[in-house]
């Protein structure tokens, strides 16, 4: 592909190199960025910048936030005896589209995937061990994507809280074995939620 100009060709490299862009969509981005007024431009790149130097991580939770506490951690009509165990931030926002959980969340930011060097020391388990000891929690809901990587955390996991007074459930097989919970509609994740079951009843030996 040929440019007329090098600027041009700079910022359609630039948007190629997020995922899911190839350089033909890069290109129709830049060039409606171009017909834009320079005001407009101008406050697109300020808020992409501000998001990756100004947005944190729940100290708690390990969710997006503005502030050291989520807004869904600081909420006090959410129910803090209750915590949704996910991969990753995509997964807390599908769970709250469905408008079906009241409780709190803990990002464990991946899955336990050996053949990809990701072992449970990569992930945020030691946090969530140390918040079941000092929060009060009385519930765990595994809502992990259903994968083979998914069941062995949920396993790890379940192993590490033995002799708990805790109740350890999971999402209800309503989404395909195999398949991503970020993509699951929200009327299948809300029934998955709401017939929850015991993670003994679910989890492969």
């Amino acid at each position: 592909m040929q440019f007329p100009s090098e600027l041009l060709e700079s910022a359609v490299n630039a948007f190629s190199r997020l995922p899911g862009i190839g350089r033909k969509t890069a290109l129709r981005l830049v060039l409606h960025l171009l017909k834009q007024e320079a005001s407009d431009v101008k406050a697109f790149s300020e808020a992409i910048a501000r998001a990756r130097t100004d947005i944190r991580f729940c100290r708690h939770c390990h969710n997006i936030s503005d502030t050291d506490t989520c807004a869904i951690c600081s909420n006090p009509s959410r129910r803090p005896d209750i915590v949704c165990v996910v991969e990753n931030i995509r997964d807390v926002i599908a769970i709250e589209s469905t408008q079906q959980f009241n409780g709190r969340y803990h990002v464990l930011g991946g899955v336990i995937s050996p053949l990809d060097g990701i072992g449970p020391e990569q992930l945020r388990i030691e946090t969530l061990l140390q918040r079941i000891h000092t929060e009060g929690i009385e519930e765990i809901v595994f809502a992990l994507s259903p994968t083979i990587q998914g069941d062995t955390t949920i396993y790890y996991i379940q192993k590490q809280l033995a002799g708990t007074h805790l109740r350890i459930t999971t999402i209800a097989r309503g989404i395909a074995f195999g398949g991503e919970l970020e993509y699951a509609d929200e009327l299948t994740l809300a029934r998955s939620l709401q017939n929850r079951m015991p993670v003994d009843a679910y989890v492969m030996r």
